[in-house]
């Protein structure tokens, strides 16, 4: 299972390759992946597969994969139907269509995670998948991204099923939480008690109700007809609508006796199989008309699923293949008609079945079964699902009468809108010539028919073979409870019962229905009785825009100092309220160790109220640092030499950064524009000082087990393999949390680069190459230049003592910096401490030589730096799972060489040189935007 999830997505990211050098024909390799994975579920058909990969146990987030007979039979839908609408692709596009290798790679990477979908057996790993297949069905949908259709369906799908999807995340949350496992056999084999449990449920359908366009969030998928017709054939029909099926399906042996389960599902269903029929009788465009009619069979079938016997799953499983079949069919169908006539207006074809009678048939053979006409599947499908509903013993003699009588209203209107389909699209329609649009239609390619043609004769054959199809379903159905006094098989001839009647009941007035169409076509629907569904979602939009701009309008204005009293004071306020009304834990404080300390403390208490009332920015810039190194002063006096380095180069760094923007500010601050000492910010910032010191000192007191502290050394030598613990929790204990750091620090960077440059990136600094020809007055040929971009400094700013002593010290403090980093495992220092110490070299090159020195130092796009850093970092984490290991986890190498003696290497070291490459991509950023860019700046300025 795991080989074909991999397999997947090695050929979606190769998609894009194929399609360059093969065209529309790359189609064709790609389609072999889902048909060598489906030969794979044929080999395992009938056994039941596990595979266990431990991963984040702690959160639950083991990958648990479990194939079954249910994961067998989606498998076969998603994998089988998904190499054929791969093989349709290749004859429905052109080579000249526009971003065909990125859909190729959409609909590959769609088969992979649907088949993680329907394997998963740990609901939140579900959950990802259920995720993915949202977000890569926003992407298929919205292909035309040029068209206003298609991004508005794409976004209507996408936030539809996301919202489903986040309620259902919450369901699955407290159904894990109160039974105390996330994996769906357990959960299922062994289903908690109580009231959460039902609204856990509850939530879990939402989820999939949306995702299957279940009324009333069913609106969705008429919309997303605005998608390739592949996208409709695969996602639309055999996939991704089907999630929500099979979800329901997986749940209903544990979870079909919960109260709300089958007034949920049965009575939604009901309403949307009739309420959809309907509308499909009203469409002209012929994907229309398979779009409702979709929504309608979904309803039918989820129904079935949610009933919660044996007969009714087998019914609904029976409904689900078949249903796959004849709609992927006639979507190809119709895609086929679309592409050779250019239109799928059902008003604009005329006399297509005499210009193309092979997918006239196949049309024909599709539509029957979707209209459950014998010998199809889909006649055999809807038999046992008017058996199973008449003798479901969870419904009493009235919901069992109503069920079927409203099944039976929707089986004719699906006959109604089949028999309106193959009219509409091959029909006469009393023309006695073929319509423009047909008489100019292309001869579809044999390949092109290739798909729609296996379908829909496999559709036949699983009809004919009803008792031997039968065999590979009640694997499944016989884990639900059978119903009363039956044992129901599927076939075609049971005798003459009430379900024959029945369907010969759903023949006549299904047939009468179509001929009276004309008159219903002259109804008048101004006002549908339950609203427009589209409309409303329209409304809801306005609705939740008007709302956001009107919160964001009353607690967001536009005021940096009221933003920041807001926050400050409900950090005041909140933590204190509570700790006076909820805890009785005492503070016990020791005011200091030592006299130092407090003499450290007295300075920094000065320099903080000095810097408040300081009208030279410089001065208090300087005397906000000296509060830092007094800081780093305290860290070192407590024994933490590698917190205090740290603390020392972030304050350097920190001073350098304000330096560079205070440029571009007046020395000192206008007393005309001056705020002024005010005594209630002052007094917020005192409450806001006590109440950190409060709260920690709180914190403290409030311990009652062994600081997890005392365990960090043993830990960080025995498992991290070093002696330095700060550095060996960076890079091996919690490196995830140093990854999501590093991630934000390439964020600001970019952030601070594309408000610098505005519209683009400023690439790397310039060099002396890029200079002007003119030179300084003061340089001349013969002089010694010890550094390359002194020459161009203006000679009233340029030191020669400041160069000089550069030059010597920016390869000292180069050493010093990977010194650090090197030793960093063991000793004082790391990749986070090595880059800050490049950093501030940099600096000092900068400051000495100007930005073009900057560019000769290093003459590499910060970006560069960056993004090789990340790929480092992230490298070690995926190169960990490859192995087998757990992600980020580190391994130890020891050699002997020659004169180096003995050496021990950690692969945690590379993690690390991915943060010491991101932290100097970070300064060189910072010096390349604020620094060379503001300069250039400045000099336009004084011209």
């Amino acid at each position: 299972m795991l080989a074909i999830l991999i397999a997947h997505a090695v050929a979606a990211v190769s998609a894009p390759l194929f399609v360059r050098n093969f065209g529309r024909n790359a189609f064709y390799p790609l389609a072999l992946v889902p048909l060598v994975s489906l030969g794979w579920v044929i080999a395992h058909w009938g056994q039941e597969v596990r595979l266990h990969i431990t991963w984040a146990p702690g959160m639950s987030m083991d990958i648990d994969l479990w194939f079954d007979s249910l994961a067998a039979i989606m498998s076969v839908l998603v994998l089988g139907i998904g190499s054929l609408i791969l093989i349709y692709c290749g004859r429905y596009f052109t080579d000249e269509e526009p971003r065909l290798g990125i859909f190729a790679a959409e609909m590959v990477a769609f088969a992979g995670a649907m088949f993680g979908l329907v394997v998963s057996d740990n609901l939140l790993i579900l959950y990802t998948f259920w995720e993915l297949t949202t977000v890569l069905s926003f992407l298929l949908v919205g292909h035309y991204a040029e068209r206003a259709s298609s991004r508005r369906a794409a976004t209507q799908a996408l936030l539809v099923t996301t919202a489903g999807g986040l309620a259902m995340l919450v369901g699955i949350i407290i159904l894990g939480q109160v039974g105390g496992s996330y994996q769906l056999s357990e959960l299922i084999d062994a289903p908690p008690s109580g009231w959460l449990v039902g609204v856990a449920i509850v939530l879990i359908l939402v989820g999939a109700l949306s995702k299957s366009a279940i009324v009333p969030l069913h609106f969705w998928l008429p919309g997303a007809m605005a998608a390739p017709t592949p996208v409709s054939a695969y996602l639309h029909a055999a996939a991704m609508v089907k999630a929500g099926v099979y979800l329901v399906a997986r749940l209903a042996p544990g979870y079909a006796d919960q109260t709300t389960w089958r007034f949920t599902i049965i009575v939604l269903g009901l309403v949307t199989m009739v309420l959809s029929g309907w509308r499909a009788m009203r469409a002209f465009d012929l994907k229309l008309v398979l779009a409702f009619g979709t929504v309608s069979q979904l309803g039918f079938i989820m129904v079935l699923v949610g009933i919660g016997t044996r007969d009714a799953a087998l019914a609904g499983m029976a409904m689900v293949v078949a249903h796959a079949m004849f709609k992927a069919t006639l979507f190809m169908v119709v895609g086929v008609i679309d592409k050779t006539t250019g239109t799928r207006d059902i008003r604009k074809l005329a006399h297509l079945r005499h210009k193309a009678p092979l997918l006239a048939i196949v049309a024909a053979m599709a539509a029957a079964s979707m209209a459950g006409i014998p010998p199809f599947l889909g006649f055999v499908g809807k038999e046992a699902a008017l058996e199973s509903i008449l003798h479901a013993q969870p419904l009493d003699t009235w919901a069992s009468v109503t069920t079927v009588a409203v099944v039976v209203i929707g089986s004719i209107l699906t006959l109604a809108y089949s028999v309106r389909f193959m009219w509409g699209a091959f029909g006469r329609k009393q023309l006695q010539r073929p319509s423009p649009a047909v008489e100019k239609m292309k001869t579809p390619s044999s390949l092109f028919l290739a798909a729609p043609t296996f379908l829909a004769a496999l559709g036949l054959l699983a009809g004919l073979a009803a008792p031997q199809f039968e065999k590979l379903l009640t694997p499944y159905s016989t884990t639900l409870p059978a119903g009363e006094g039956t044992d129901y098989h599927l076939g075609l001839w049971h005798g003459i019962n009430t379900p024959l009647i029945l369907t010969l009941v759903v023949f006549a007035a299904g047939t009468g229905l179509f001929v009276a169409q004309r008159t219903v076509a002259r109804l008048k629907f101004e006002h549908p009785p339950l609203g427009n569904a589209d409309r409303m979602y329209d409304a809801t939009l306005r609705t939740m825009d008007t709302v956001s701009m009107r919160l964001t309008g009353a607690t967001q204005r536009g005021s940096l100092p009221l933003t920041l009293t807001t926050i400050l004071v409900t950090l005041v306020v909140v933590p204190l309220t509570l700790l006076v009304v909820g805890t009785n834990t005492h503070a016990d404080l020791r005011i200091w160790d030592s006299s130092l300390q407090m003499t450290i403390g007295g300075i920094m208490v000065c320099t903080a109220v000095a810097a408040t009332v300081m009208r030279n920015r410089l001065a208090a810039v300087l005397l906000v640092g000296l509060t830092g190194y007094g800081c780093g002063v305290l860290f070192a006096l407590h024994g933490a030499p590698d917190l205090a380095l740290t603390q020392f180069l972030v304050e350097t760094l920190t001073l350098v950064v304000f330096v560079l923007v205070l440029r571009k500010l007046p020395a000192e601050v206008d007393e005309s524009k001056a705020i002024g000492f005010k005594f209630p910010r002052a007094l917020l910032a005192i409450a806001v000082g006590v109440t950190i010191t409060t709260i920690a000192a709180y914190a403290i007191n409030a311990r009652n087990s062994v600081p997890i502290h005392l365990r960090l050394p043993d830990a960080a030598y025995y498992l991290g393999n070093g002696k330095n613990v700060v550095n060996v929790l960076l890079v091996d204990i919690r490196a995830w949390d140093t990854m999501g750091e590093i991630s934000v620090l390439l964020v600001a960077a970019t952030g601070v680069a594309s408000l610098v440059f505005r519209n683009r990136r400023f690439g790397t600094a310039p060099r002396v190459s890029d200079a002007p020809s003119t030179t300084s007055e003061g340089s001349s040929s013969d002089t010694t230049t010890w550094l390359l971009g002194g020459d161009l400094i203006d000679p009233q700013h340029r030191s020669l003592v400041l160069e000089v002593t550069t030059r010597f010290l920016f390869p000292v403090i180069m050493v010093l910096s990977v010194y650090f980093f090197f030793s960093g495992h063991n000793a004082p220092g790391g990749g986070f401490a090595g880059g800050l110490t490049a950093g501030l070299a940099l600096v000092l090159r900068y400051l000495a030589g100007g930005r073009y020195e900057l560019g000769e130092t290093v003459p590499i796009d910060a970006g560069k730096i960056l993004g090789l850093g990340l790929t480092l970092a992230a490298g070690t984490a995926l190169f960990s799972l490859f192995l087998g290991a757990p992600a980020l986890s580190s391994a130890v190498f020891e050699v002997t060489l020659p004169l180096l003696g003995d050496i021990k290497l950690v692969t945690s070291l590379f993690f690390d040189l991915g943060v010491y490459l991101i932290v100097v991509g970070l300064v060189l950023d910072v010096l390349r935007s604020l620094g060379a860019r503001l300069d250039a700046q400045i000099e336009v300025e004084q011209r």
